[in-house]
């Protein structure tokens, strides 16, 4: 379909991958530049390159990959006329449909042409596949497409109405059929007729409603198909990743001691500071009160002696500042402060029994069959979906054409099977039948009578 060649030549059609949201088809056109959010591409600068190669812009800060097309790719990046089937559509259809290589296939509502190229891949230049598109402006781009793409020996496109015209000179010949269509009902009675008859085949519905089902399963019981199944195919991508190693228990033991050893140290650090700060306050306070009390008893003997007014002077002893606490009650003060805010498992010393794990949660062993724990020394592969994930595009309605029972009529004028396996046919009653005859049909001499 298209190029085998290792490197890229001039004239051949590439698939442009810049991200998973931009992919895009292009014809290598000597002369010719690709211009994108990334950067300039001269197309001289892809010629001579091989597939897959990565290539980067003219001033090194973008890069774009340059990829072999393939059906899966092409369905990706091909410009929409229609909507298209994508991969786990088109996936389970060819494989219910059971289309191989050489297989004959009719296919009703060319669109976009996704499901053509995928076909064409699967039947090859053995098969023969047959299209059939009602806009003449999509079947005239689909059929310039083929011709491009190399399809055209094996895929034939015509621009007709199938669900009144049918489809044409195609009878009694393809091995399956595939109809989108907005009534696909109308279709059936037409398909049934292109069908193979001397073996199963097979049909498939395209249809967006259930209510278009409805009415095609309606059309294929009376037009005498069996095994009607209905499906809807849902793509649930995963995403795969590495992640870092886990680490040890000993090592997250380890890192946990590490932790408790510094907020030990900050602990202390904390109590040293607020000892200092507190001995500052009360030796400020103490200084302040002195003065303080000076400066009143100065200012209540003025007023004594100027307003001939006795006042009643304060003794020292009511005047002496708060006694300073000692050692011991400022460390009991801060060892009770301490053991409100931390909890009743702190303790008084920092000393060894403190730096230990903490007995809150432990981390869990995991442990195999045979009791022996599990290293998880080495990277992981992990998944995860992707949080946007592609819902319901169409029901796939399924059918089953079984074969007829053909007979070929025999030299001798009775009817015998065409196959080992059919039962012949009954002789009318009406003709009457001899003994010898009888015995002549089954291959034995007559005897003589008597």
């Amino acid at each position: 379909m298209w190029s085998t060649a290792r490197e890229i030549a001039a004239g051949d059609l590439v698939i442009v991958w810049m991200t998973r949201e931009l992919i895009i088809p292009l014809t290598v056109t000597p002369g010719a530049t690709l211009h994108n959010k990334f950067g300039v591409y001269p197309h001289d600068a892809l010629i001579g390159v091989p597939y897959g190669s990565k290539i980067r812009s003219q001033t090194g800060k973008g890069f774009m990959h340059v990829l072999r097309p393939t059906p899966e790719l092409w369905t990706l990046a091909l410009p929409h006329r229609t909507q298209i089937l994508y991969l786990a559509d088109i996936s389970f259809i060819t494989d219910w449909l059971g289309i191989r290589p050489g297989s004959r296939v009719i296919e009703a509502g060319t669109g976009s042409a996704s499901f053509s190229h995928s076909v064409a891949r699967t039947i090859g230049p053995t098969g023969k596949l047959y299209s059939f598109e009602f806009h003449e402006q999509r079947a005239a781009k689909a059929r310039e497409e083929f011709g491009r793409h190399g399809m055209t020996p094996f895929v034939t496109l015509q621009h007709r109405n199938v669900c009144k015209d049918g489809f044409g000179d195609v009878v009694d010949e393809a091995d399956a059929v595939f109809l989108d269509l907005p009534a696909p009902w109308d279709a059936i009675p037409h398909a049934k007729k292109a069908l193979r008859k001397d073996h199963t085949a097979r049909i498939c519905c395209f249809s967006p409603c259930i209510e278009q089902v409805l009415r095609t399963v309606a059309a294929l019981n009376d037009a005498g198909f069996t095994e009607i199944t209905t499906y809807e195919t849902l793509l649930r991508p995963i995403d795969v990743q590495t992640a870092p190693a886990f680490p040890s228990l000993d090592d997250v033991t380890e890192r946990l001691k590490q932790a408790e050893v510094k907020r030990e140290e900050k602990r202390q650090r904390q109590i040293k500071a607020n000892r200092e700060k507190e001995a500052k306050d009360k030796q400020k306070s103490a200084t302040e009160g002195e003065s303080t009390a000076t400066g009143k008893r100065k200012h209540d003997e003025v007023v004594a002696t100027d307003g001939a007014q006795q006042v009643d002077t304060p003794e020292v002893s009511e005047l002496e500042p708060k006694r300073l606490k000692t050692e011991g009650e400022v460390v009991a003060e801060e060892m009770q402060m301490d053991s409100t805010t931390a909890g009743p498992s702190s303790s008084t010393t920092p000393d060894a029994a403190r730096v230990t794990t903490p007995s809150s949660k432990r981390t869990p062993v995991v442990l195999s069959k045979s009791g022996t724990p599990i290293s998880f020394a080495s990277a992981t592969a992990v998944s995860k979906a992707l949080p946007e994930v592609r819902g319901h595009t169409s029901y796939l309605t399924f059918a089953c054409l079984a074969p007829y029972e053909r007979y070929k009529p025999a030299e001798t004028g009775t009817p015998t099977p065409s196959s080992s396996n059919a039962t012949p046919a009954p002789i009318p009653a009406a003709t009457p039948v001899s003994e010898p005859a009888i015995q002549n049909a089954n291959g034995a001499e007559p005897s003589s009578s008597g």
